[in-house]
């Protein structure tokens, strides 16, 4: 029974020492294939090289990063919204020489700008907008303009 026992003990790590060799074979192949033609400083350099350009590449996205928070605040305070209107404040006499044009940005902050024309004189006006209203009082035609402006 005990030559029966180191029998299958010899047996097991027979096989077990092959396969360990052929894996050990087989890992040396694959590393002679990786490196073929390369020296190790040629490796090493490579790997300073790709270290470096991850490197530049993470301070460039950072920085894109960064602009893109730069031109979405700036984005919110541009104008956005713009329209003009013509009208005749006046039916009994003239065209539509009036305009409204009202600006306004993303948070509802901007300018109506009204001109009133008539033989005699024209008049301009600007009114601030904020928060799509205005402190001053606004002409139907002023408010319309300010809704078709409005995103």
């Amino acid at each position: 029974m005990n030559i029966k026992l180191e029998t299958i003990l010899f047996i097991f790590f027979g096989i077990t020492t092959f396969l360990n060799f052929a894996w050990i074979i087989k890992t040396e192949k694959r590393l002679k294939r990786f490196f073929a033609g390369k020296k190790a400083k040629d490796l090493e350099e490579n790997i300073e090289t790709l270290e470096e350009n991850i490197s530049k590449l993470k301070l460039a996205k950072e920085k894109i990063e960064k602009d893109i928070v730069d031109i979405n605040q700036k984005l919110k305070k541009s104008i956005r919204g713009l329209e003009t209107i013509r009208f005749n404040p006046f039916p009994d006499q003239g065209s539509n020489q009036s305009f409204a044009v009202g600006m306004v940005n993303e948070d509802g902050d901007g300018v109506v700008f009204s001109s009133l024309y008539s033989r005699e004189r024209m008049s301009i006006f600007a009114k601030p907008i904020k928060n799509g209203t205005s402190e001053y009082e606004l002409t139907t035609e002023e408010k319309e303009v300010l809704n078709k402006a409005k995103i």
